[in-house]
């Protein structure tokens, strides 16, 4: 039986999996997986000595939202003084936990049309990039490709290329039989 679920996570999350970026965010179509909730939990249990964390962020009527991270990855982002300026001025609490954090990003979400702009902090991307994004709603960014860009977009450019080698490899190897466990277990 084809696993859906290690195909998403390999398309959206593999370089979180492997250590490139602190979280990523897939939405998974509640239809083709009922059972994420229960199914995050071997996951979880597999992952964990890794440091890696799933964990869903929106259970909406028709998807679940799932954050992948590397926990100590992302406490660290998340103790970066810029960062927290940032939170506290989305109302995130000061320098909280990051379950707190998350507890907000959560609520955050389940008040919001969309996402609420400052996902990109826990997703790994740049603050100069985050900040532009909410500063030019979008519009005129230096280049565009798994984020917009509005700093340093040769950096930004050569990130691009590794996230999408690292996605194309799990990707690769899960569409040939192997999976996602073991890809990770080998690595």
């Amino acid at each position: 039986m084809e696993n859906h679920l290690d195909r998403l996570l390999a398309a959206y999350c593999s370089p979180t999996l492997a250590g490139i970026k602190p979280a990523s965010l897939v939405s998974c179509d509640r239809t083709l997986l009922p059972d994420l909730p229960r199914r995050l939990r071997e996951y979880r249990q597999a992952f964990a000595p890794r440091g890696m964390r799933f964990e869903i962020v929106c259970a909406c009527k028709g998807r679940y939202l799932l954050l992948v991270y590397h926990r100590a990855a992302l406490e660290s982002r998340m103790a970066d003084p810029r960062m927290q300026r940032v939170l506290t001025s989305f109302g995130y609490p000061a320098s909280g936990p990051l379950e707190t954090l998350l507890w907000t990003l959560k609520r955050r979400i389940a008040l919001t049309d969309g996402f609420p702009h400052e996902i990109g902090l826990f997703l790994g991307y740049p603050i100069e990039d985050v900040i532009g994004f909410i500063r030019h709603a979008g519009r005129n960014c230096k280049l565009c490709g798994y984020w917009k860009v509005y700093g340093d977009a040769e950096a930004a450019s050569r990130l691009f290329d590794r996230l999408s080698r690292v996605c194309r490899a799990v990707t690769g190897r899960v569409e040939r039989g192997e999976t996602l466990l073991e890809v990770f277990a080998a690595a």
